[in-house]
């Protein structure tokens, strides 16, 4: 999501020096690579680079492919192969054994500009509620290709078509390729999740190491303590909302959803408590971690059910405490690692494993 949000801001400089600028996508992956499907990178024609489609392998010759697109104001369907031995002469080394598919499309220099794929990009990531779509159209056998663009710019009938798709597909089996064979158009379909939003309840010394990491990995970041002098943004400037007060006044504030993840880390045991006490009221949340030894977890939900405030099981579920990974961390840098990296195998759906331990693509959603 931070590279998309990159890209977004990159291009819009570029638009104000009236910079050209064309965008690459990944939409076909077959055997291993590096990125997935959806992956993208801006190109400058000043030759700056934002986003990444591999690894490194294929930026040089991508970079040259962008400039071409811009130059000759034309999309266009590159597939780079491993196996193809003038790959191989050009200096083309994926690496990773597999055939990648690249669309190169042209930006207009206008931001508003109608069907400007930039701003479909804008509107999937602004919509929080899981249904951001983008979807790139083209031909592999033809020059026509129609793009990056919005479902709702489709006919009718390839909307309803997606839209059916889509509710049989899960978000995390990643993106989908449909084809109408009356036309031989296919359309990579990418469902986009918007940012994690992270909120940390505690503006201790230890929660600044926590906002800084999640920033970087380009979440949302919301802070609420009690203390006026602890929630400031002299001390958490990457927050976009600092809530200062009791956790009646600030739980209700917080915009909830379902890429929304808590983190309870006040070290004081009764706002603690007055924070579960209000989070019980909600539908079951994907996480909330508590800072903290498992004993203080039962205890704290022990004593929310004598005062006859229960979570079902469904709510436990989202209940990670101690919060965060066993990586043998120590120093609260370390436990931010811990802490960033169990919420991103949590609401990613994924198993933490070594990665040497899994007996199919490094991509894939089963161990």
């Amino acid at each position: 999501m931070k590279e998309i949000k990159d890209i977004i801001v990159a291009y819009t400089k570029a638009c104000a020096l009236q910079q050209h600028t064309a965008l690459a996508t990944v939409v076909k992956v077959e055997g291993s690579s590096y990125r997935r499907p959806g992956a993208r990178m801006l190109v400058n024609e000043t030759g700056e680079l934002t986003g990444a489609i591999s690894g490194g392998c294929l930026e040089g010759d991508a970079l040259q492919k962008a400039l071409l697109a811009i130059h000759q104001n034309n999309k266009k369907i590159v597939v780079y192969d491993t196996t193809d031995e003038a790959d191989a002469k050009l200096g083309i080394q994926l690496g990773c054994n597999g055939i990648v598919s690249i669309l190169f499309e042209p930006l207009p220099l206008e931001v508003e500009a109608p069907n400007n794929p930039i701003n479909t990009l804008r509107n999937a990531i602004a919509d929080r509620s899981n249904t951001g779509i983008v979807i790139c159209g083209f031909n592999l056998y033809s020059q026509h290709h129609l793009g990056t663009t919005e479902l709702s710019l489709l006919p009718i009938s390839e909307q309803k078509s997606i839209t059916d798709t889509l509710q049989t597909v899960q978000i995390n089996d990643g993106p989908i390729m449909q084809e109408w064979e009356a036309t031989q158009q296919q359309l990579f379909i990418q469902q986009v999740q918007p940012a994690i939003q992270l909120i940390i309840v505690g503006a201790g010394n230890d929660a600044i190491p926590l906002a800084k990491l999640a920033t970087i990995a380009g979440w949302q970041i919301i802070i609420a303590d009690g203390r006026k002098t602890h929630a400031t943004a002299q001390r958490f400037p990457q927050a976009e909302q600092i809530l200062v007060g009791k956790p009646q006044e600030v739980v209700p504030q917080w915009p909830i959803d379902t890429n929304t993840a808590i983190v309870l880390m006040t070290h004081n045991y009764m706002y603690d408590l007055a924070v579960l006490a209000e989070l019980q009221k909600l539908p079951p949340l994907p996480y909330i971690g508590l800072l903290g030894p498992a004993s203080k977890r039962d205890r704290l939900l022990n004593e929310l059910a004598e005062q006859g405030i229960e979570f079902s099981e469904e709510q436990k579920k989202g209940i990670y405490g101690p919060t965060g990974l066993n990586l043998g961390a120590e120093t609260a840098e370390e436990i931010a690692v811990s802490i960033v990296a169990e919420i991103m195998s949590v609401l990613n759906k994924s198993n933490p494993v070594h990665l040497r331990e899994k007996s199919v693509a490094i991509h894939a959603n089963h161990i």
